[in-house]
């Protein structure tokens, strides 16, 4: 694939690596950084080992050996004040020393997706810094560009809370520094290129009214339900004031982007408006999130990818380029990415590789979105693009899973674009649930037959208790408040009774979103009955294929459904072991299956998470908290159509299990 934009001329230009001579590139990193670490979770996706494989490739690679290694420096308070509130620089100064782990744990509790130890302050101070740091000897010309290796990470970071693995602005800081403190030096303008696949919340509201920050941000939008959530990310987020025009979302409408979608985005909106604003200097937000198998960004970009995207800001602002690392949690994608781009620092060409895929029909279409959005402050985007151009595409990738908040990267491929929401309101009678997701007229896999003639009590206690929601698990498509569709089963036949009872477990609303119904919890049941708990349960009579088929839908997306999650013998077991982990679908939310008895001496079967994962929201690991309205709704609307309770008695009663203590 071609893509119009300036690829070649910028990779055959003339450089000092031809002449036998490197640009003076500066990398910063410091083990001191590796000591901030989550306390209650071994495996926490921002961890220590991430700027460790970095610097572990450059070195193994020889690629150190041709930079200037500089010393990290910890910020200072009045620079962090450029940014961040008192309270703020007070709360992390302090944060690490006198208090006790569990009182770490409960103080990162009270924000959103971040962690603290002995360690956090140290760390914090050195990231802040280095980028500091660096960026004052780019501006200053003792270096062409750098990269600083550092964590915690910064875009997420507000005024006054950190959020996001985020405790400081690292780039804001850096960037108001140099405007604010260090004029004499010439910076005036800034671009800020932010590629992690989360949107820069924290750095965008710094700058929304600030003309000397050209703000850019490429990443997952998904109509405001990808992390940081919210209307925040969306293209019409432009700037405010001073700053109209100068604040540029290219928000994604789904996951799966890959090199030819961003370098489409580079082309025609990042470039055109770069040439324009002509930058003093850039910086780069550089998160490696939307990289190949990324367990949190579910994008593909490739190393190649990114240092094309690296290698088309080179021509701006003399090459005065500082990197900051953001995120980035699949160590060797995240490591051959960087790698990759301090190469492109240094001059080397990028190995030429030929674009096999178009851009996905979504990828143009927020093209198209954001340049009519900005057109009118930068008439350069004005024009239309070509037909020919824009017709060329890539299928699309779309998920069922309501655990994805966790997996986005677990998906079902489609073989056409959905393009309307007619489309996706439709039942997908035309797809299996399996990982290949071929026509539903092809042979079914044994197991079908055998467990279509055994019945269960599919016992719910959340939203299924809506039968319309429940509908879209056994027909697929979607119903009111949700914000995409279900695949159905391959049985699509309704339950053929449907009882109500209560049951002596915990209900409680965890977890901060999913793709399904958004920002706001979702229910879960404490595995353990409790003398006093009293939950309201429906009780579908499904056959044991379409509870198979519901147990996927609930956790992944795809799965080789060639044999079953839960069999007869798991249906036999549970029945003593009273719940059984299905470990084929242990990475969703509700892979525990629990057996609560008999009724009519059929079995009565839940699901939901595990001990530990109750123990997980106890500890603060993960978020307790309330539903979104939609999901409420849904809920209401099932308690009072079984009439259960009235609709003053199921609010009520969904706020008591929202606020009870677990």
């Amino acid at each position: 694939m071609e893509l119009n934009g300036g690829i070649e001329s910028s990779l055959s230009r003339t450089n000092d690596a031809a002449a036998g001579k490197d640009p003076r590139v500066g990398l910063i990193y410091d083990a001191r950084m590796c000591k901030h670490h989550a306390l209650d979770d071994d495996d926490h996706p921002e961890s220590p080992a991430r700027i460790r494989v970095i610097w572990e490739i450059l070195n193994s690679s020889g690629i150190a050996n041709r930079c200037v290694i500089l010393d990290a420096k910890d910020a200072e308070d009045n620079q962090l004040a450029l940014v961040h509130t008192k309270n703020h620089i007070n709360l992390i100064k302090n944060i690490s020393s006198g208090n006790s782990e569990s009182k770490l744990i409960r103080i990162a509790a009270q924000y959103n997706s971040v962690y603290f130890n002995q360690g956090s302050s140290e760390a914090a101070y050195l990231a802040a810094g280095s980028v500091i740091e660096i960026a004052e000897k780019v501006a200053k010309g003792e270096l062409d560009s750098g990269f600083a290796i550092v964590r915690p990470p910064g875009h997420h970071a507000e005024e006054s809370r950190p959020m996001g693995f985020c405790l400081y602005s690292n780039v804001a800081v850096a960037t108001r520094f140099l405007l604010n403190e260090r004029s004499e030096l010439g910076i005036g303008k800034i671009l800020i290129v932010d590629w992690d696949v989360h949107h820069g919340n924290g750095t965008q509201n710094t700058f929304y009214n600030d003309p000397r920050v050209l703000f850019f941000s490429v990443h997952r939008y998904n109509n405001g339900d990808f992390y940081p959530g919210g209307n925040g990310g969306s293209h019409i987020m432009t700037g405010k004031g001073e700053g109209a025009g100068y604040n540029i979302n290219v928000p994604w409408e789904n996951g799966g982007c890959r090199d030819a979608d961003y370098l489409a985005v580079w082309d025609h909106v990042l470039i055109p408006v770069a040439k324009q604003f002509n930058p003093d200097m850039i910086f780069i937000s550089a998160g490696f999130d939307a990289a190949v198998d990324d367990p949190l960004g579910g994008c593909s970009v490739t190393p190649y990818g990114y240092s094309v995207m690296l290698d088309k800001l080179m021509g701006f602002a003399g090459g005065k380029i500082v990197m900051a690392l953001e995120g980035g949690y699949d160590l060797n994608s995240l490591a051959k990415s960087a790698k990759a781009c301090v190469e492109v620092l240094l001059h080397d060409r990028p190995v030429i590789q030929s674009l096999d895929v178009y851009p996905f029909e979504s990828t143009w279409r927020v093209i198209q979105m954001v340049r009519k959005e900005l057109s009118k402050y930068w008439p350069i985007l004005a024009a239309e693009l070509p037909e020919e151009l824009i017709s060329q595409t890539s299928p699309f990738v779309i998920s069922s899973s309501d655990s994805e908040g966790e997996h986005e990267n677990d998906s079902i491929s489609v073989s056409e674009e959905v393009q309307t929401i007619d489309d996706i309101i439709q039942p997908f009678t035309n797809l299996k649930v399996t990982g290949d997701c071929q026509d539903s007229t092809t042979a079914s896999p044994s197991w079908r037959s055998e467990l279509s003639k055994v019945y269960v009590w599919y016992a719910t206690y959340g939203s299924n208790m809506n039968l319309s929601r429940f509908r879209c698990y056994i027909e697929g498509g979607q119903t009111e408040g949700m914000r995409r569709p279900c695949v159905g089963s391959m049985d699509k036949r309704m339950p053929e009774e449907t009882i109500w009872k209560t049951f002596p477990h915990r209900l409680f609303f965890g977890r901060d979103r999913t793709s399904t119904w958004g920002l706001g919890g979702v229910a879960f049941l404490h595995p353990n009955s409790y003398v006093g708990e009293n939950t309201y349960m429906c009780m579908y009579k499904i056959t044991l294929e379409q509870f198979n088929d519901v147990l996927l839908q609930e956790n992944i997306s795809s799965y080789d459904m060639s044999r079953p999650l839960f069999d007869l013998t798991a249906l036999q077991t549970i029945q003593t072991e009273k719940c059984t982990p299905v470990e084929s679908v242990q990475r969703g939310w509700y892979h525990n299956v629990v057996y609560l008895g008999k009724e009519n001496d059929i079995p009565i079967l839940t699901m939901t998470c595990t001990i530990s994962n109750v123990d997980s929201f106890v500890s603060g690991k993960y978020r307790v908290n309330p539903p979104c309205k939609e999901y409420a709704n849904t809920l209401v609307k099932g308690l009072v159509q079984g009439k259960q309770l009235s609709e003053e008695e199921a609010l009520a009663y969904i706020n008591e299990a929202s606020t009870k203590p677990l």
